[in-house]
């Protein structure tokens, strides 16, 4: 039995994608691939910024790569389960365009809008191309994905996307049968835009409104689709909670035109039980009564206390992922962040919290990010769902090193102790001391110590010695908590 058998078998969907991979096609047309054992791969080359041209570039056959592999799946799939409605995922033109160019694709929008133009008419070829594969192996819905879209404003996406987007559309229609444009992240903006590029479905993750997306479609006589949470609830909820939340998704869908669904593709450990929960309420209206009438109790999430966060003297970029070897936003989001960071060598460190592990949803959380992948520099939400720009990256980071800089300066002090037997020992380097604190014009106090006890607790055996302190400021007006204390405290062994 294969693992498609299993999925219908324990879950009883209406409708089952056959494969959840937007590399399929990069990978078939030269970009390298690094795997993972948990997720679907993740594009480590891109041929067009490596020098390839457009021209180099040839459509993917149907038997290349593993496109062979996902259409006999596909096949087989149909056979045996005709009645299970069929979905074929594609790649959108956006983020193939993208898996070819790499991040320069953003400068290059700006700088050769005739290249941008072109490149996505070949990715648009691409996409035809692939869609006519499934539909050929029996595919109900093409579901054209197009994540990367969420880092565009609706201007840029209808100077770029909308005509290739909407051939797509034009031309699966044509062949008979459904199509569904998908996007994830931050894409608010695009929702008007994309329905006008006359999909028969939009679907969505958590990172929108639903009841925005049910707006916004049903004046366009489009369904919709979504956005039950990834990993929050089906990863890492209980059976109830997933229920409750398929329960508050219905209730905002309604009856018409609302699909339910994942937000994206289902992290690899969500519990079966989870989804089996969910299938229960769907298919059972007693189970939904039951949920309704239970009493939902709500208990305060455990938050960090980040009050003194980016204290250190280093400047800490967080990177809030749903996971940067699945998800293509999240993926090159930290590409932006790592291929600066050697530029401040010892002076950024960089980390990324994948919100597929509880401890990085409490930390998400505490900074109150509320929609990923986001990126925070020392505590403070800076880039909320979109790939900054090499420079306004940098811009960004160089910002808070001067403000480091300009508090460390504020709140430097020293101290000089001259540690003598007695006040005649200590006399002789006193004037000394306090003619070159005149002439730095330097803000330090002096101390004459001769008490023979607090001398030995400097470890002072000679005399007479001279021992330099630095004063750092490193809270004011409240309690830091124990592990930013900890971080100050390494900087003094």
């Amino acid at each position: 039995m294969s693992a498609a058998d299993e999925a219908i078998k324990q879950y009883q969907p209406d409708g089952l994608p056959v494969t959840f991979d937007l590399q399929i096609e990069a990978e078939a047309m030269g970009c390298d691939l690094l795997w993972a054992e948990e997720n679907p791969p993740a594009v480590s080359s891109h041929p067009l910024a490596a020098g390839k041209s457009l021209s180099d570039l040839d459509l993917p056959q149907r038997d290349e790569g593993r496109i062979g592999l996902t259409m006999r799946a596909a096949g087989r799939i149909r056979e045996i389960h005709p009645d299970i409605a069929l979905y074929g995922l594609i790649t959108g033109p956006f983020t193939l365009a993208l898996h070819l160019q790499g991040t320069d694709l953003f400068m290059k929008m700006f700088e050769d809008e005739q290249y941008i133009r072109e490149l996505l008419e070949f990715c648009r070829n691409v996409t035809v191309r692939m869609a006519d594969y499934y539909i050929e192996v029996g595919c109900d819905i093409i579901a054209v994905v197009d994540p990367m879209t969420s880092q565009i404003g609706p201007d840029q996406f209808q100077q770029f996307v909308s005509d290739p987007a909407a051939k797509v559309f034009s031309h699966i229609r044509e062949k008979g049968v459904y199509s569904s444009f998908f996007v994830c992240g931050q894409a608010q903006q695009n929702i008007d835009v994309m329905c006008q590029c006359q999909p028969d479905n939009v679907s969505i993750d958590e990172n929108i409104p639903l009841d925005y997306v049910r707006d916004v479609c049903q004046q366009y006589g489009i369904s919709f689709g979504g956005n039950m949470k990834l990993t929050v609830v089906l990863l890492l909820g209980t059976e109830l909670d997933c229920q409750r939340d398929a329960l508050s998704c219905m209730e905002l869908g309604g009856e018409k035109g609302f699909i339910l669904a994942p937000g994206c593709d289902l992290p690899y450990a969500t519990p079966p039980a989870n989804l089996r929960a969910v299938s229960k309420i769907v298919m059972d209206p007693y189970q939904r009564d039951v949920i309704q009438t239970l009493e939902q109790t709500t208990e305060k999430d455990d938050i960090l206390d980040m009050s003194d966060y980016g204290r250190t003297d280093k400047v800490i970029v967080d990177i809030i992922t749903l996971d940067s070897e699945s998800c293509a936003p999240c993926q090159y989001m930290v590409e932006a962040v790592k291929s600066i960071t050697p530029e401040f060598e010892g002076v950024v460190e960089w980390r990324e919290h994948k919100i597929k592990h509880a401890d990085s949803v409490m930390f998400m959380t505490s900074l109150m990010v509320k929609n990923i992948p986001t990126i925070c520099i020392d505590g403070k939400i800076t880039f909320v769902s979109r790939i900054p720009p090499k420079e306004e990256l940098i811009a960004a980071i160089q910002k808070r090193i001067l403000e480091k800089i300009h508090f460390k300066i504020r709140s430097k002090k020293g101290a000089i102790l001259i540690l003598g037997k007695d006040e005649q020992e200590c006399s002789k380097l006193k004037p000394l001391v306090e003619q070159a604190i005149r002439e730095l014009g330097a803000d330090i106090s002096l101390q004459c110590i001769t008490d023979e006890k607090e001398r030995l607790s400097y470890g002072v055996i000679k005399t007479p010695s001279i021992i330099v302190a630095n004063y750092k400021t490193k809270s004011e007006g409240i309690e830091p908590g124990v592990p930013i204390i900890k971080e100050w405290i390494k900087d003094l062994l």
